[in-house]
This record gives C-alpha cells, structure tokens and sequence, in this order.
C-alpha cells in the first residue's frame, strides 16, 4: 500500500539495485544510471550506463480493487489502485562491446533480485512503501514492432539496446475514506406469488 510516489521510488530502486552492485573493474569504464524522460534521449550525455524509461502503466489483471486499509478507528479507506510499470532498461555504451557487456550484466542483476523489498523502495524516497510490501520485477513480453515503435517515436531511427520490465502489482494507496451507509432501519421481506 503506496502512496502516490510509488512510480518514482520503484523506478530510484531499480538504478539503486544496479548501482549498489557496480563494481568499476568489471567494465574499465565509469557507469552512469539515470531515469529517463522521452526528451533525454536526444540529448542525454548519458555515455556509458544504464537509462530506465517508464513507458506504460496499467492496472494490473489479478488484483482490480484491492480493498483499503483500515484506521485505527476502524474505518476504511476506499480501495487501492493495483497497477503494474512497465519499463524499459537501456544500456549505453562507447562501443558495442561495452553496450552487450552493461546490458548482460544489468539483466543477471535484474534476475537475481525479482522482488524489491520495502528498504530498498524507501532508500531514496522514505516513507513510500510499508515494512511488509515488496515489488516484483520481471522480464516482459515485448514484441519487436513495439519496442522498436517505442524508439521510433523517442528519437528518430537511433536505436540502443533496450530491455523491457515489468513491476508488478504496486498498490496506491487512497487517501480518502470508503463513504459509510447509513444504518439498517428497517427490513422488508416481499415474498413473490408464483
């Protein structure tokens, strides 16, 4: 259960997730990590790294309306909005064999870490998450003509190797209380006569 920062911490833990497991003398190059608007890909400066680029929410199929959480007065908050991020992680590269290292070496990261505990979600943006929650990260499904669509409309015909990922099932929390009945006053029972 979220708050409406949730798009913004889970895109800063996945480049903390990589930064934190960079080591320099794997590449003989300084790695940058950066998320991306649509705009910084023109002019970005970005040489060497890892860009992530959020390019689709969408509510996530298994959980639609994810009941509120309750106060300490027992009143409900109106349900959550279950959504997944898709995104697509961008490794840059001076040569091509700097590119196909940083993208190899983003993904076995990105495979060895599926979930995304609360601590990590927190550590650039407090307070976002709860202790409990965790976000799972996985490789999507993207077909060619979409990610290239993607890039054609980003900048023209300058492809870079791109990943597509999924976070999925981040719940935003309402901050709004569910509106409460008024009490039962009276029942009537109507029987049909067949």
């Amino acid at each position: 259960m979220a708050d409406f920062r949730a798009f913004a911490a889970v895109s800063e833990a996945v480049l903390a997730l990589l930064r934190s497991n960079y080591q320099p003398e794997d590449f003989n190059n300084e790695l940058d990590f950066r998320v991306f608007m649509a705009r910084d890909f023109g002019s970005s400066g970005l040489q060497n790294g890892v860009s992530l680029f959020l390019y689709r929410v969408l509510p996530n199929g298994s959980y639609r309306s994810p009941a509120g959480r309750l106060d300490e007065n027992g009143r409900r908050f109106r349900p959550q909005l279950a959504v997944d991020m898709h995104f697509i992680l961008t490794a840059w590269g001076g040569s091509a064999s700097l590119q196909h290292t940083v993208a190899g070496w983003m993904m076995r990261i990105m495979e060895d870490t599926p979930l995304l505990p609360a601590g990590l979600l927190n550590s650039v943006i407090p307070d976002v998450f709860q202790p409990e929650e965790a976000v799972e990260v996985m490789l999507a499904d993207l077909s060619n003509e979409d990610l290239l669509h993607v890039w054609e409309t980003l900048v023209q015909n300058t492809y870079q190797l791109s990943v597509p990922y999924v976070a999925r099932n981040i719940r935003i929390e309402s901050r709004l209380l569910q509106g409460a009945g008024q009490p039962v006053q009276q029942r009537t029972f109507e029987y049909s006569k067949a």
